[in-house]
């Protein structure tokens, strides 16, 4: 299993859904920094499931255990060791191995990849929930980096056919506090209205609905980067195909350029109190895998759940033959409204990576010293 990632920032990540518990290893994480746990909570329980009729109803607390790293709530230099202890598992709801594999999951590729040897209950290590650990390492990143004046916020920007405005629509100085205390993240109150309903009548149907989230990453100055193969976009969607039921990542206007001539693509530079900035933001604040100092603007496409409680055609693998297969247990409407919380937390373990990767080559530099 890949459970690692990182190269100033390493972070290990272990545990199976029904499991003792899960938990990450974070090496080379700044020491000094007085945690602050409200936040920290409060950022678990966005991602928290049971909380309204459009999350699965498992129940967990996910308050995080430190091990290592973290003294008198100050972080030491060590690997910040944390540990989630599972309580609310339903192994019974999983039968008792792999036999009718459940569609679009990891159940048949799972099992082919680690020879039939690998935890099945609850998708296992293929399961949302190893994502709990994401974001409280997603959390510990984000309070360093707004130390530093980088701010990562995120929203749902497309449920089913209903859509919400982008960021590119809104002032850099909006004021989008609101959408971290909101079960269904959106920047027009009528667009979440309409989401919810989509939601709602999907459940209704015993089926799921997809989407897409929008993140957006304020603050970063321009450099941060290494192409070719960690170049911004590389990390960061290296990181976001990590997310269970993504799909699909674009930055700026994506897959929208395709179909664009370099005159209205390009993004003119002008200077705006003494600084470079673009006219436009096309590029998503990237450009050659390194940061211009714009925004850096991407979205993420979310598949509908899989977990479905409509009959789908299957197959047993222990009497190889047809079968069919109605899914039982506690299952997500909509994966949406949980994971605009995990995609800041990948973007803030990628970037302070990135930020630390960009501190080394500034000190190796006569006169620069600050990133």
């Amino acid at each position: 299993m890949s459970s690692m990632f990182g190269s100033c920032l390493k972070l290990s990540l272990f545990g199976q859904s029904h499991g003792a518990g899960i938990g990450i290893v974070l090496d080379g994480f700044p020491a000094g920094m007085l945690i602050d746990m409200d936040r920290l909570m409060a950022e678990m329980n966005r991602r928290r499931p049971g909380q309204n009729r459009m999350t699965t109803q498992r129940q967990e607390a996910d308050a995080p255990e430190f091990i290592s790293g973290v003294l008198n709530g100050r972080t030491t230099g060590q690997p910040i060791c944390a540990v989630i202890r599972n309580t609310g598992m339903h192994s019974a709801d999983y039968g008792d191995g792999v036999d009718v594999l459940r569609p679009a999951h990891a159940d048949y590729t799972g099992h082919v990849r680690y020879f039939g040897w690998e935890d099945w209950r609850g998708g296992g290590s293929f399961s949302g929930r190893l994502t709990a650990p994401i974001v409280l390492a997603g959390a510990l990143c984000s309070q360093y980096l707004e130390e530093q004046g980088v701010r990562i916020e995120s929203h749902i920007c497309r449920i089913g056919k209903v859509r919400d405005t982008l960021f590119e629509d809104l002032s850099e100085d909006a004021d989008t506090s609101q959408l971290k205390q909101m079960d269904l993240p959106t920047l027009l109150k009528e667009a979440g209205e309409a989401m919810r309903r989509e939601i709602l009548e999907a459940a209704e149907a015993q089926d799921s609905i997809g989407g897409e989230v929008e993140c957006r990453i304020l603050g970063l100055p321009a450099g941060m980067g290494s192409p070719f193969f960690d170049s911004v976009e590389s990390v960061l969607s290296h990181l976001f195909f990590s997310i269970p039921a993504v799909k699909g990542v674009e930055f700026g206007s994506g897959f929208a350029l395709s179909g664009m001539r370099g005159s209205e693509a390009n993004d003119a530079f002008s200077v705006e109190n003494g600084k470079v900035v673009t006219q436009t933001n096309h590029a998503g604040g990237i450009n050659g895998g390194i940061t211009n100092g714009m925004p850096v603007i991407c979205r993420l496409a979310v598949r509908p759940t899989p977990s479905i409680a409509r009959t789908q055609a299957s197959v047993s693998l222990k009497r190889m033959q047809n079968e069919e297969l109605a899914i039982h247990g506690r299952h997500d409407p909509c994966i949406l409204p949980r994971v605009t919380p995990v995609v800041e937390s990948m973007a803030a373990i990628g970037v302070l990576d990135l930020w630390k990767e960009r501190k080394t080559c500034l000190s190796a530099q006569p006169g620069q010293d600050e990133v």
